[in-house]
């Protein structure tokens, strides 16, 4: 959708909209718990852990975690329909990473989780490193049947020395080349994670990884602000004063300014990210207002009276502001 006339009054290509077209309404996500692990805990990658995953592994309720796939969906989806009455779900097999499984395992629980009428289909959060042609078999078959399903690549940075520093075990060629090997063997609808927040990140730098995204074969982009969770390297990283959080404001310029310069086609799964438990939450404290976050953010497009794209649409001011640039503190 590279229409701007269709993003409901937003300055961006909200994934909603992207659903409301491909559903027919408005969809919600089921979150699920059911991998226990990853290369990285497993020490398979180089490291013990990624320095921002908590134990839970990046779950959203790890409150359902011990129960079965079925009854964490039915929990959450009991819970959708009271609140917002709706019939339209895609289950997303978040936490930890979910490839780093048996195939054959991660087939039944797509079964399970499509034997739902109203689940619509299955989206999965996975690391670069994690992939296979007997997974990309299953997303073709899942497809074949009429259901939907999306892949979300972790792949936090397209830089090496931060990659490095967030433990994360993999370089920026393991995600392109996850992207290529995906796009040319499936027909899945492709995200991306990023991370903003990183020591030493510049707007040189959020530009080139705008530019760069603009460039691969995906259909979405979900962004994170870095914030420190409890039991996690980052925390004692930050209490040593090793690393401090970015600044609210400074986040909300360096979002603003991404996504000028990301293609209008890319939609865009969320402006922020929050801790999924605030008791966990070590810093910044801002992190556990999603919603007031967003908010600035839209007013920061207003302010600036700009929008997703502006500047690839408009190469001249693009020029302009090219020879403004300058690094954006940390």
């Amino acid at each position: 959708m590279t229409n701007l006339s269709q993003w409901q009054d937003l300055p961006y290509y909200a994934i909603s909209q992207f659903y409301r077209c491909r559903f027919g309404g408005k969809v919600y996500k089921i979150p699920v718990s059911v991998a226990q692990t990853c290369p990285n805990r497993e020490g398979l990658a180089g490291g013990k852990v990624c320095i921002f995953c908590d134990e839970w592994g990046s779950a959203a309720f790890p409150e359902y975690r011990h129960q079965t796939l079925a009854g964490q969906i039915e929990a959450t989806r009991a819970r959708l329909k009271r609140r917002f009455n709706s019939d339209n779900f895609l289950v997303y097999f978040q936490a930890y990473t979910t490839t780093f499984r048996r195939t054959m395992e991660l087939r039944l629980q797509f079964a399970e989780a499509l034997a739902f009428a109203d689940v619509k289909g299955v989206v999965v959060g996975t690391r670069p490193d994690c992939l296979s042609d007997a997974l990309f078999d299953l997303w073709n078959e899942t497809e074949e049947k009429g259901k939907f399903v999306g892949v979300e690549l972790g792949v936090q940075s397209f830089d090496d020395e931060h990659l490095m520093w967030m433990n994360r075990g993999h370089k920026q060629e393991t995600s392109l080349r996850a992207i290529e090997k995906i796009r040319n063997k499936t027909k899945v609808d492709l995200g991306i994670h990023l991370i903003f927040g990183l020591p030493g990140e510049t707007r040189e730098k959020i530009v080139s990884t705008a530019r760069k995204v603009n460039a691969l074969p995906i259909d979405n982009v979900k962004l994170h602000n870095l914030h420190v969770l409890k039991n996690t390297p980052l925390e004692e990283m930050w209490r040593r004063g090793e690393f401090v959080p970015i600044t609210r404001e400074e986040y909300i310029k360096r979002v603003v300014l991404f996504l000028e310069y990301l293609c209008p086609r890319i939609a865009v799964h969320r402006l922020a990210a929050v801790a999924s438990r605030h008791d966990e939450l070590v810093a910044p404290h801002w992190a556990r207002s999603k919603m007031e976050t967003y908010q600035l953010i839209l007013d920061e497009f207003k302010i600036q009276s700009t929008y997703q794209g502006r500047m690839v649409l408009d190469p001249i001011q693009a020029s302009i502001q090219k020879k403004g640039d300058v690094e954006i503190s940390t």
